[in-house]
């Protein structure tokens, strides 16, 4: 059975795996080189169990299948209330229905937080990711056309957001 749950200092090597796995697997990390465990450690500790900036990762027995997680979106004190959401699946969590037990998790603890909008850029392509954040109820809002060079390639996102908290 998988489990949903705050990630733990204990899990950055995990996620660590996932994430420099992705440079690999899919373009949806913009890194040129692998990160290593003292940079995820710093990316770690922007994380809380309360907030609206949250890391949740899926677990099967001692295994970390895949993580997600809302961050702040700038430092500007205009974007206290957007969040930025990210998720990534370990190769061995693909087609299990991690990504959707994941953000359906992080969208429940958010609620209620003070967060009115949350923002997803999806490197392109990726059906898959597209259609989870649809899934989740967020609308295409544009398309950055060829803005980053990944592997000498130009990379395209599609940027997605979700109204969450709209009494104001």
């Amino acid at each position: 059975m998988t489990a949903i749950e705050a990630a733990t200092v204990e899990d950055v090597p995990a996620l660590l795996d996932i994430y420099n796995a992705s440079m690999t697997t899919a373009n949806s990390n913009f890194d040129s080189r692998p990160a290593t465990l003292d940079e995820r450690q710093q990316w770690f500790a922007q994380f809380a169990s309360t907030g609206p900036h949250r890391l949740l990762v899926a677990r099967h027995g001692a295994d970390v299948l895949g993580y997600a997680c809302s961050n702040r979106y700038r430092d500007h004190e205009a974007f206290r209330e957007t969040v930025e959401v990210s998720i990534s699946v370990h190769s061995a969590g693909r087609g299990r229905r991690i990504g959707t037990l994941l953000y359906g998790a992080l969208f429940e603890r958010l609620d209620g937080e003070d967060v009115h909008v949350a923002l997803a850029g999806i490197a392109l392509p990726n059906k898959a990711s597209v259609a989870l954040h649809r899934k989740f109820g967020f609308t295409e809002v544009g398309v950055f056309q060829e803005y980053a060079v990944v592997q000498g390639h130009y990379i395209s996102s599609v940027w997605m957001q979700r109204l969450l908290n709209r009494a104001r």
